[in-house]
């Protein structure tokens, strides 16, 4: 995983380079130029000759990364524009540097091809400075007529805290609407309108195919809506140590797949090991008319490598529930209500039931509409003797969350909710509260000691520590009815296979953050095979082996013994 940055940690991260290692800032530039130009010579295909760039710039040291950046493209044999909004005289420092590097590129162009006596392979290079409203309608009329093959956003990158105004933000439009007849634009550090420590935007922005982020990610980069304009987004390195990083103490993360694979090598099937070894996950789940869920989330905790799956559901609905879960999906009966959910009656039944569990899920298709069932939703997470899994009409039923109910680091709770069942836990039906995801599963994790999974297009993991953990993984596809009670699944055959296996050892937060990343990459791989827009919970399921085959190949193949 890595830490994801705020603007004024990556300022001091780049001043420390420089102070304490002797790295100089041009150095950096470079480095960053460096960086951009290769994805910009990747998204065309590896060779620049001939090919036509546009560069925007700012006066800052974003524009002068813009610029360092049109010199090597151009040195490459690209014919580059570049367009400074304001004047090299406004300028100051690296930026300034390379910006007057641009107006004496053509001249020192001409001394080598002279020196050499032979044309050098490089390609061409324009800088248009536009200092007014004239300037920029000049501009329109003339270069920006002309067709380009890609097009480089570096106009504000990290330093923005208000919306963009003026000939700044008629670039914005202009690169948009490039953007929009499908020429790709590649955004320097952020893509310029945004506010790199939000995750909102505070006014128009440019709206990338790709980023490159120096050093970490940003806020902006990764949480959404924000990271919708990104594109693919590289994080490269120019030359800041690691330590400076680390040094910066972060409570936000970007996960990613590495994660997944080092939790499925801890927890590898062995020789010697077999169905108890891998855990028991007992689920509550379903209620009259809300099977499907019980079944959905019982099948993805088997599919996610369970050694035991039940699901406990209301009497006269098991036998449904079992027909339609995987054969290999236990069910037991629990006493119910007159509406046919999970009555309190059922809660010595199922603490006696639960002895044998590793973990605990409870709320999928549950119902919260009565009184008993809420009491005996409280008094399963009260006593629980594991950790536990709540989701949907379990959330519900302890909405707004009890002030003194509490996870612990011998059974901890985790919730997983969606942004409606996250205000009703807040006890608000105002959405602003929700405004700051960050904060918010920040805030209630810390208050109450749970592992929180805030869902979305990026879901959030926030631990009771403080520290918020953003999971890349996932499509738009995965909006699909049935897909949370699917995560819960995975989430609950994750904790049963750690404390099967890793018994006292193992991690809760790093098993949630293990089972985010690959359900979400699992609905990735699904999409890719058949679209977002056919796809289903059962799809997701379905796609669990592949996932784990691709990322642990090893741990996915028996051990053959010698013939």
């Amino acid at each position: 995983m890595q830490p994801i940055i705020s603007a004024a940690q990556m300022r001091e991260i780049d001043r420390l380079t420089t102070e304490r290692y002797a790295v100089p800032s041009l150095t950096l530039m470079e480095n960053a130029a460096i960086a951009t130009a290769r994805v910009v010579t990747e998204l065309l295909s590896g060779d620049m000759s001939g090919k036509s760039i546009l560069v925007f710039c700012g006066r800052g040291n974003n524009g002068g990364d813009g610029a360092a950046t049109a010199r090597l493209l151009a040195n490459a044999g690209a014919h580059v524009d570049v367009v400074l909004i304001g004047m090299i005289e406004d300028t100051k420092g690296d930026a300034r540097i390379n910006l007057a590097r641009l107006r004496a590129w053509n001249d020192e162009r001409a001394e080598r091809e002279a020196k050499e006596n032979a044309p050098l392979e490089a390609g061409l290079l324009s800088l248009f400075e536009c200092e007014s409203d004239a300037g920029w309608e000049q501009l329109r009329a003339s270069v920006l007529t002309a067709p380009h093959d890609a097009a480089i956003d570096a106009i504000f990158g990290t330093g923005l805290t208000r919306p963009a105004e003026g000939r700044h933000l008629e670039a914005i439009r202009y690169l948009n609407q490039i953007h929009s007849t499908s020429v790709p634009v590649i955004a320097v550090d952020i893509p310029s309108g945004l506010d790199s420590d939000s995750e909102n935007a505070i006014g128009e922005a440019i709206q990338a195919d790709a980023t490159v982020t120096m050093t970490a990610p940003k806020r902006a980069n990764v949480v959404p809506p924000a990271a919708h304009h990104n594109g693919n987004l590289v994080v490269a390195e120019i030359g800041s140590p690691r330590e400076l990083i680390d040094e910066a103490k972060s409570q936000l993360f970007l996960t990613d797949r590495e994660d997944a694979r080092r939790w499925l090598i801890q927890t590898r099937y062995t020789p010697e090991s077999y169905k108890n070894t891998h855990g028991h996950a007992l689920i509550v789940a379903g209620s009259r008319g809300f099977t499907g869920a019980a079944a959905l989330c019982g099948n993805a905790a088997m599919k996610s490598g369970a050694g035991l799956v039940t699901v406990a559901t209301p009497a006269s609905v098991q036998p449904l529930v079992a027909t339609q879960a995987m054969p290999e999906v236990m069910t037991t009966a629990l006493a119910e209500t007159d509406r046919g959910a999970v009555s309190d009656e059922a809660i010595n039944y199922f603490r006696k039931f639960a002895e044998r569990a590793n973990v605990i899920a409870i709320g999928p298709g549950l119902s919260s509409e009565d009184d008993r069932t809420r009491s005996f939703v409280r008094g399963v997470v009260e006593e629980r003797p594991t950790a536990v899994v709540i989701d949907a009409d379990g959330l519900n039923c302890l909405s707004p969350w009890p002030s003194d109910l509490r996870g612990s680091a011998e059974h901890p709770i985790v919730l997983t909710p969606h942004p409606g069942e996250m205000l009703r836990l807040l006890g608000t039906k105002d959405k602003t509260a929700l405004d700051d995801r960050v904060a918010a599963a920040r805030a209630f994790a810390t208050a109450h000691k749970v592992i929180l999974v805030l869902k979305g297009s990026r879901a959030l993991i926030a631990a009771p520590d403080g520290r918020v953990f953003v999971n890349p993984t996932g499509n738009a596809g995965l909006g699909t009815a049935g897909a949370g009670d699917t995560l819960t699944g995975v989430i609950t055959g994750f904790l049963a296979q750690a404390y099967g296996t890793l018994k006292a050892n193992a991690d809760a937060l790093q098993t949630v953050i293990a089972a985010a990343c690959t359900s979400g990459f699992a609905g990735d791989l699904a999409a890719n095979e058949i679209g977002m827009r056919a796809m289903t919970a059962s799809d997701i399921r379905n796609h669990l082996g592949e996932a784990f085959r691709l990322l642990d190949p090893a741990g996915e193949i028996p051990i053959v013994a010698p013939r």
